[in-house]
């Protein structure tokens, strides 16, 4: 079980040395159309309930990739060099912030293992100047494979497609095999880290005849929604996978952390860090809220009914 950071951080006053001045903070990430201008406002109104103020007594600094990897890695280099008070970043951009060699705290909300990515030593005790949330959670790779199973009773063969570069891909995979195996379902996996390689896998879904697609979410996987939906419609075959963004790019479904909530709850993170505590002290925690999303167009599209089990659980329905 691991260590909360503690109800008291939310309400707790800025200290007087906080009152006195005005943090930088600096912020990377990829996509501002698939969640990060959400994430990023989520942020800022976390902030603004610990009593943080845009232009009193914080700033930021903000660096957008929109999914391009390597301008990153270059906007890492940049932020760095600007040497803000503290750091926040989200998904692979934490490797492009390793990589700058930044030393200054940094707050992150990682879509992989951030051991297995060697950015922090342990969720427990992180040991260095990286801490935050990791949104892999295991259990999520079970869940969307009950899921789609539960939409569709008769399914039974499954694709499952992964980017081969994330942390914690591995582990994710034996999840959902493990899942798999108890719904009496066949996986055919697949790896996926370009479009080219998009679309081979593509078309060996279609060879294998795979009824639904899992997918597992991250920068890379998450930045080709657009193509998952395109094949989905074009070929009947239903996907899910963990971003809202999955869902609202037109695919059947997502399932995974509510990120604004995530990213409010990262400013726990960085109010006591401004206060004085040490990156290498805060666990690394894991989300506690989730959300389902239901795109009934494409349900409808597909052919697919909608079982009243999984219409009832929905936290948004898109018609």
């Amino acid at each position: 079980m691991l260590m909360a950071l503690g109800a008291g951080a939310l309400v707790a006053p800025l200290s007087s040395f906080a009152q006195a001045k005005t943090f930088r903070i600096g912020w990377l990430a990829y996509g501002r159309s698939m969640v990060g201008s959400r994430a990023l406002d989520a942020l800022r109104d976390g902030l603004r309930e610990l009593g943080y103020a845009e232009g009193r007594n914080v700033s930021f600094i903000e660096r957008w990739s929109d999914a391009n990897f390597e301008e990153s890695d270059r906007l890492a280099v940049e932020l760095v060099r600007l040497n803000p008070d503290l750091i926040v970043t989200t998904s692979a951009a934490v490797l492009s912030v390793v990589r700058a060699g930044a030393t200054m705290p940094v707050v992150f909300a990682f879509s992989g293992d951030p051991v297995v990515a060697k950015i922090v030593e342990s969720f427990a005790r992180p040991g260095r100047n990286f801490t935050g949330m990791s949104f892999l959670s295991l259990e999520l790779a079970g869940k969307r494979m009950e899921l789609i199973k539960e939409m569709m009773p008769g399914l039974k063969r499954v694709a499952v497609i992964a980017n081969p570069q994330h942390p914690g891909r591995q582990a994710e995979l034996a999840a959902a095999q493990d899942a798999a195996l108890k719904l009496g379902l066949a996986i055919d996996y697949l790896e996926a880290r370009s479009a080219p390689e998009l679309d081979a896998a593509f078309a060996a879904m279609s060879k294998s005849r795979d009824e639904a697609i899992v997918v597992f979410p991250d920068a890379r996987t998450m930045s080709m929604s657009e193509q998952f939906a395109a094949f989905s419609l074009k070929s009947r075959i239903p996907a899910i996978s963990g971003w809202t963004y999955f869902a609202d790019s037109g695919n059947l479904m997502s399932y995974g952390p509510n990120f604004q909530e995530s990213f409010r709850h990262l400013t726990t993170y960085i109010d006591k860090i401004l206060k004085g505590a040490k990156p290498a002290d805060l666990p690394v925690e894991l989300p506690t809220k989730f959300e389902l999303v239901i795109n009934m167009k494409t349900a409808k599209t597909l052919g697919i009914k909608v079982p009243q089990s999984i219409l009832v659980r929905a936290d948004r329905v898109i018609e």
